[in-house]
């Protein structure tokens, strides 16, 4: 394929391109605590621009944002989190108290929170799904990653919230029967960037070393797992 209306060319980036570009996947962070501030419209669009232009399993597209504005919505869904965070608590037994020591959402903090969900229908989607139909999670989950990566490049923070329960949020926003909501997303001016990633940084879990991930040609049973999670 080589008509230039329909390719561009296969150039490498600059060195200082490639820097920034892994830069920004090493240092972004899954933040929690957030400075307030605002987030400009301009720069806003910017970041959705770059998530939209994420890969999709079948050019599906599966991702759908809701931006809350309201500060009663926000209350509601910071009520949601904090009530899963009490179950999933409960669930981890002997960490549980190393759990609620933990700050698990920024949604009253953040400049702007954006509910992603995927919507319904999305079965009517077999490229790619037929055999494998959670790839429109796979799909909304690159978008996720566009935003945030694009989100540290503008010098801004953002945190994906899962703790919830996806039918009460859904209903909370008014969704579609089928519609499922994926991420709270708080986004926003921070004070500074986390070292580590937090989670690392609280001696929660740590990040296994690369060579436990990595196997040639078939599955290797005699490779070493993943270290467990330290205890505080």
């Amino acid at each position: 394929m080589t008509d230039p209306q329909t390719t561009i060319p296969a150039t490498p980036f600059t060195e200082a391109e490639r820097a920034a570009v892994y830069r920004a996947i090493y240092e972004r962070r899954d933040m929690r605590h957030f400075a307030g501030g605002v987030v400009e419209e301009e720069v806003l669009l910017r970041l959705l621009r770059a998530a939209h232009h994420a890969p999709s399993v079948g050019f599906m597209q599966p991702w759908r944002f809701i931006r809350v504005k309201s500060l009663e919505l926000r209350r509601s869904i910071h009520a949601l989190v904090e009530q899963e965070r009490v179950l999933t608590a409960r669930a981890l037994g002997e960490r549980e108290e190393d759990f609620m020591k933990l700050k698990v959402q920024g949604v009253l903090d953040a400049a702007e929170v954006l509910v992603v969900a995927m919507p319904p229908g999305r079965e009517a989607h077999i490229f790619g799904r037929r055999t494998l139909p959670e790839m429109d999670i796979a799909s909304t989950a690159c978008a996720i990653q566009n935003l945030w990566l694009a989100a540290r490049a503008e010098g801004l923070g953002m945190g994906w919230v899962s703790i919830f329960d996806p039918q009460a949020l859904a209903a909370l926003l008014q969704m579609p029967k089928g519609a499922h909501p994926l991420g709270v997303l708080c986004l926003g001016p921070v004070d500074a960037y986390y070292a580590q990633p937090m989670l690392q940084q609280e001696k929660w879990a740590s990040r296994a070393p690369l060579t436990d991930m990595l196997m040639d040609d078939v599955w290797d049973s005699t490779r070493t797992p993943p270290p467990t999670t330290p205890r505080t």
